[in-house]
């Protein structure tokens, strides 16, 4: 009907009743100029989250670069993973990309030689001089190290009613642990609650919730209990897990799961610090919290399945390639 209507007339076209992002998102691409969408916002738990993440729908009327993404993370000299991969898939996927370093590694496709933590005030006035001047659409957060940064942290994206990705990162691929005890305790207790969407892999669920998921039953019910501790939405990565590579998305009180086929390669290094960047980068560019993880799963598949072999371990995914084949995918926008 609205798009029917949006043919036969010329004057501005206001969407209006019972509006969730996705259907405020179809509206908009159908042709409507604007939402209403009080009731919606009103009812939120958290208004302010809930304003943002309709208003970063009328992104998709920008120009490239088209929104604007943080990272906050540590870096991987190697480039495969952290704040390198991240700052590659926000710009191959066409957003602006600003940073705020936690922590530098030594590391290549072997594993992690050796770590440095960045003074937690100095990483505090990285994310403030940026946010004062550039400001962010999103925010993804990965590498956080320890309970000072990740306070720091979650104090800032709730001053400021940011919409973060987050990114529990917790293991390197090689095995080595990359938060301690005080910054686990202060993920569970101060970040989950200001996490927009939170995506731990099954060995960080098991190490948030004490649940180790063999079944997508028990994937569910990891997500009910992280949920509880106030993350908004989750994003339980499955591959882990033998078969194809099955995520479960909590949305709010909906289900669903999300499948494909699993790609037989050791090159994988940098897959989390990418799907959530992805993620942060197709939410800025005003695509609903479900379309954006589609998208970004498609993205990841893609560089998995584009990989060349780099170093003696667990090489890097590609990037470029991976954004190349994505984009020609995409459909008209306009």
């Amino acid at each position: 009907m609205l798009r029917k209507v949006r043919k036969a007339v010329r004057v501005p076209l206001v969407a209006i009743g019972g509006m969730t992002p996705d259907g405020a998102f179809e509206a908009l691409e159908i042709g409507a100029d604007a939402i209403a969408v009080l009731s919606g916002i009103m009812a939120d738990n958290d208004p302010a989250r809930a304003a943002k993440e309709y208003a970063l729908l009328f992104n998709r009327k920008l120009s490239a670069p088209r929104g604007r993404v943080m990272t906050i993370a540590g870096s991987d000299s190697g480039g495969g993973a952290g704040i390198q991969a991240d700052i590659k898939t926000i710009s191959l996927l066409g957003s602006y990309a600003s940073s705020a370093l936690t922590a530098l590694t030594a590391q290549n496709t072997l594993g992690v030689a050796d770590t440095y933590q960045v003074h937690t005030d100095f990483m505090l006035k990285q994310i403030n001089t940026v946010l004062d001047d550039i400001g962010t659409d999103t925010v993804k957060t990965g590498m956080l190290s320890w309970g000072g940064i990740v306070t720091r942290v979650a104090k800032v994206i709730k001053e400021r009613s940011l919409l973060a990705v987050v990114d529990p990162v917790m293991v390197a691929k090689g095995g080595e642990s990359l938060l301690d005890r005080e910054a686990h305790d202060s993920l569970l207790s101060r970040l989950l609650p200001q996490s927009y969407l939170l995506t731990p892999n099954l060995p960080e669920v098991e190490a948030l919730t004490g649940i180790n998921p063999r079944t997508v039953d028990e994937m569910i019910e990891a997500g009910r209990c992280l949920q509880q501790f106030g993350a908004r939405n989750i994003l339980i990565k499955g591959g882990h897990l033998d078969g194809d590579a099955t995520d479960v998305l909590l949305l709010g009180n909906q289900v669903q799961q999300l499948s494909a086929a699993r790609i037989k390669t050791i090159n994988t290094h940098g897959t989390g610090c990418t799907l959530s960047s992805a993620i942060a980068t197709f939410l800025a560019q005003g695509y609903p919290l479900r379309r954006a993880v589609e998208r970004a799963k498609r993205f990841v598949s893609l560089a998995i399945e584009q990989a060349r072999p780099l170093g003696r371990g667990h090489g890097p995914v590609n990037h470029f390639q991976a954004a190349l084949l994505l984009l020609h995918e995409e459909p008209p926008t306009d």
